[in-house]
């Protein structure tokens, strides 16, 4: 089968090749699932660089989720049948024709939901549904966060108002907010490159407070996400977009009992329940077939155009998800 490997860790568009390998065989309680599409996240590209929290074993072959079709089953797999199209996340070495899946990892995938929403609808909307929940934030509630136009923000964006949470959107640009506008997402959305957009916050938040705040930017921008919390109020952070440190002013801990928390969604997903994973996907797939979670897509590449599809210029000037079709 043809794969996208990287035999070292190093500028994804440089160390990755398509190549023939062998196709994998299920062990007991996995199965093969040949790939229809798979996306292409920031954390992929992230772990080829060798930059991420879990290094994989070399030679590897990128990718983490996928939309595919059961093609065999390992032993004691039950519950599933060949044919089936299934999504997967979290796994790896889904930039291929054939990958293997635990059977513990895999979801069922109505027809309502199409191929290319399938492929992405895991991970990043999942990561905003973990951090609804991890920052504790209840109906009615308010919630802040930058670089709202990333596949986590406009998940976010999407999906808390269906459980009765304001969110705050931060967006750097005017077009940037036009990406969102085009979604659906028209209210509380502030461009901070204008003058008193801070100010703009508070006037649209009122006499309320804000409970949480999700910053993947770092730097300056952080600081100024926790800044705009109240009182007990908590930040998750899950990057740093800017590369810069996360520029923090003491006061706005102390004086409001804040608190800052790392939030790896990877790893989460490892330690939420069965029950509560399922909860939060079915959370997912009832949004999706209902078109209101929509997930642009900024293109589909041939595997055999993964170096293009990783590149610099691509991953830069996409307005949505690059997915890979082998």
């Amino acid at each position: 089968m043809r794969s996208a490997t990287y035999n070292n860790f190093g500028k994804p568009s440089e160390v990755l090749s398509v190549t023939d390998s062998p196709t994998p065989e299920p062990k007991d309680n996995e199965v093969r699932i040949k790939t229809i599409l798979s996306s292409i996240h920031n954390h992929d590209l992230v772990t080829i660089k060798g930059e991420y929290g879990n290094k994989p074993k070399l030679p590897a072959t990128g990718g983490s989720e996928a939309v595919g079709t059961i093609d065999l089953l390992g032993k004691d797999v039950e519950g599933f049948k060949k044919g089936q199209r299934v999504v997967v996340s979290g796994v790896e070495g889904t930039w291929a024709e054939y990958f293997i899946a635990p059977a513990q990892r895999i979801i069922p995938i109505p027809d309502a939901i199409d191929d290319e929403m399938a492929a992405q609808l895991i991970a990043m909307p999942m990561s905003a549904l973990l951090l609804i929940e991890f920052l504790n934030i209840e109906p009615g509630q308010w919630i802040i966060q930058n670089a709202a136009n990333g596949a986590v923000g406009e998940s976010m964006a999407m999906l808390a108002p269906e459980r009765n949470i304001n969110t705050i959107n931060l967006v750097r640009s005017k077009e940037s907010e036009k990406e969102l506008i085009e979604l659906g997402i028209t209210e509380n959305n502030v461009v901070t490159d204008d003058d008193g957009w801070k100010e703009q916050v508070q006037k649209i938040v009122g006499d309320a407070k804000i409970s949480g705040a999700v910053d993947a930017v770092g730097g300056k921008s952080g600081g100024e996400l926790l800044s705009l919390l109240g009182k007990h109020g908590a930040m998750a952070s899950l990057g740093s977009m800017s590369g810069e440190p996360l520029m923090i002013n003491p006061s706005h801990l102390i004086f409001n009992l804040s608190k800052v928390k790392g939030f790896w969604a990877s790893d989460l997903m490892q330690e939420i329940s069965a029950d509560d994973m399922q909860r939060l996907t079915k959370e997912l797939i009832e949004r999706a077939a209902s078109g209101t979670l929509k997930l642009p897509t900024g293109g589909v590449y041939d595997l055999a155009d993964i170096q293009k599809a990783v590149s610099e210029k691509v991953q830069s000037e996409k307005k949505g998800k690059i997915l890979i079709k082998p």
